[in-house]
C-alpha cells in the first residue's frame, strides 16, 4: 500500500482531545444527522421481536399505514444512516491520528486505548441494555482500520470496495449454498428467520418482564452478534464503510472542502442510484413474501449496496445545507447532537428501553409501526433538547468526557468558562 509520510515534531507534546476551536463543523452536523437517523430503524428492534427487523411479516399488522411506514423507513433509512455513522467513525480515526502525529505523538497508543474503552462501553451497552449495540463492532473493526489511516485516499476507496465486496460475496455464497444445506440446518435457520408463534410470544413476555429476566434473551443474542454474525457480516460492513469514510475525509468531502457543484452531483448520483436499487430489493422481497430461502441473503444485497450510494447522497445534501443559510438554528441544534453523539446514542437506548421493556412501561410488542414513528419524533425532541441544554454549561457530553478522560489517562475539564457560549 502507498502511504503518506509526515514529518514528526522533535519536541513531544502531551496528547489531548480536540479543542472546540479545532472541531470541524460539517462533521458535527453529519454526526447529529446520523445518530438521529439510525433510530428510525432501531426503534423496530427496541419495540418488537428481533426477527421483525429483517422479516417484517413476523410481528404485527403489516397493511395500510403500517406497511407505508415500513416502506418509508426501509427505503430512506435502512442501513443508510448506519453507513453514514460508520464512515464518520473512520473519518474520526484519520482526524485523531493526524492531529496527534502533528503534535509529535505516536497515535497508536491513544487510538488503541480509545478503542479499548469503546469496546468496554459497547459490552455494557449490549449485555446490560440492548442487543442492537454497534459499539462493539466499531471497536473490533477499528483495531484493523487503524492500519489503513496513512493510506492514500484512492487506495482507501479501493480497499473499502474490496472489503464490502467480500462481505457481499459471502452472502451470495450463502444464497447459492442453501440448496445443499442439510434439512436440520434449513429448519433451524427457518425458525430463526420466522419463529413459531409460541417462540415469538415467549420473547415478548421476556422483554415485558423485569430486567434480570430479560438477560435470558439478551445475552445469547449479544453473543451471536459478537461472534458469528460479526464474522460473516459485521466485520466486512463496518470496516468497509470506515475505510470509505477515511477516503472521503482525505478527499475533503466530509469537511465541506469541495465545490457546491461537486455536492450537487454527489447528491443526485447517490440518490438516483441508491434509491432505485433499494426499491427494487423491496419489491423482490415482497414478491417472495420474505421467504428465508431468498430474502435472508440474496434479498439483502439490494439494500446492502443501495445504502452505500444513498449515504453518499445524504452527505451531499448535508454539505449543501451546511454551506447555506437555511434553517441555521436547526443546523446548530443538530451539530450539538453531533458533538454529543456518543451520549445521545446511549440516551436513545435508555429512553426506548424504559418505554418498551418490562422494567419501564412495558410497551414491547404493543406499538404498531406508525406509533413507533411517533415515538421516534418524541425521542428526537428529547435528545436535541438534552444536547443543546447540556452544551450550554459543559464542554463535552457526559460519556464523551468520560471516554476522553479514560483515553488520555487524565481528568479532562468539563465545565465551560462562565463567559463561554454554547
Amino acid at each position: 500500500m502507498e502511504q503518506i509520510t509526515r514529518p514528526v515534531a522533535e519536541v513531544p507534546v502531551s496528547p489531548k482531545p480536540v479543542s472546540q476551536s479545532e472541531r470541524i463543523g460539517s462533521l458535527d452536523l453529519l454526526r447529529g444527522i446520523a445518530v438521529l437517523g439510525i433510530l428510525v430503524m432501531n426503534i423496530q428492534s427496541f419495540s418488537m421481536p428481533d426477527p421483525a427487523y429483517f422479516n417484517p411479516t413476523v410481528w404485527g399488522d403489516f397493511t395500510g399505514v403500517n406497511f407505508g411506514v415500513w416502506v418509508f423507513s426501509h427505503l430512506f433509512t435502512e442501513l443508510k444512516f448506519l453507513s453514514l455513522f460508520s464512515m464518520l467513525f473512520g473519518a474520526g480515526i484519520v482526524l485523531l491520528c493526524t492531529r496527534l502525529e502533528e503534535r509529535g505523538m505516536r497515535p497508536a497508543r491513544i487510538h488503541y486505548r480509545r478503542i479499548l474503552f469503546l469496546f468496554l462501553f459497547g459490552l455494557m451497552h449490549a449485555y446490560l441494555l440492548w442487543i442492537g449495540d454497534i459499539l462493539v463492532w466499531y471497536s473490533l473493526s477499528g483495531v484493523v482500520a487503524y492500519l489503513f489511516w496513512r493510506v492514500r485516499p484512492g487506495w482507501l476507496a479501493f480497499w473499502a470496495i474490496a472489503i464490502l465486496g467480500f462481505g457481499a460475496l459471502l452472502y451470495a455464497f450463502f444464497q447459492w449454498s442453501i440448496q445443499f444445506w442439510p434439512q436440520e440446518a434449513l429448519q433451524n435457520n427457518a425458525q430463526w428467520w420466522s419463529p413459531p408463534a409460541d417462540v415469538i410470544q415467549h420473547r415478548v413476555e421476556v422483554y415485558r418482564s423485569d430486567w434480570l429476566t430479560q438477560m435470558s434473551e439478551r445475552v445469547p443474542t449479544a453473543i451471536a452478534m459478537h461472534s458469528f454474525i460479526y464474522l460473516v457480516y459485521g466485520l466486512w460492513r463496518s470496516l468497509g464503510m470506515m475505510l470509505a469514510g477515511m477516503a472521503l475525509m482525505k478527499w475533503g468531502v466530509l469537511s465541506n472542502a469541495r465545490s457546491r457543484g461537486f455536492y450537487v452531483r454527489l447528491t443526485v448520483i447517490g440518490l438516483l442510484i441508491g434509491l432505485p436499487i433499494t426499491a427494487w430489493g423491496m419489491w423482490e422481497n415482497y414478491s417472495h413474501n420474505w421467504a428465508m430461502e431468498y430474502s435472508q441473503f440474496g434479498g439483502h444485497l439490494f439494500v446492502y449496496w443501495g445504502a452505500v450510494a444513498v449515504a453518499l447522497g445524504y452527505i451531499g445534501l448535508a454539505m449543501l445545507w451546511f454551506g447555506s443559510g437555511l434553517m441555521s438554528g436547526l443546523k446548530s441544534a443538530l451539530s450539538r447532537v453531533g458533538r454529543t453523539a456518543f451520549s445521545c446514542y446511549i440516551l436513545q437506548t435508555l429512553i426506548c428501553t424504559t418505554l418498551f421493556y418490562g422494567h419501564g412501561f412495558g410497551l414491547y410488542g404493543k406499538v404498531p409501526r406508525w406509533g413507533q414513528l411517533l415515538v421516534v419524533v418524541g425521542v428526537w425532541i428529547a435528545v436535541i433538547l438534552f444536547a443543546n441544554l447540556w452544551l450550554k454549561r459543559f464542554r463535552y457530553g457526559p460519556l464523551e468526557w468520560l471516554w476522553r478522560t479514560l483515553t488520555y489517562g487524565k481528568r479532562q475539564p468539563m465545565r465551560k468558562p462562565a463567559e463561554s457560549g454554547a
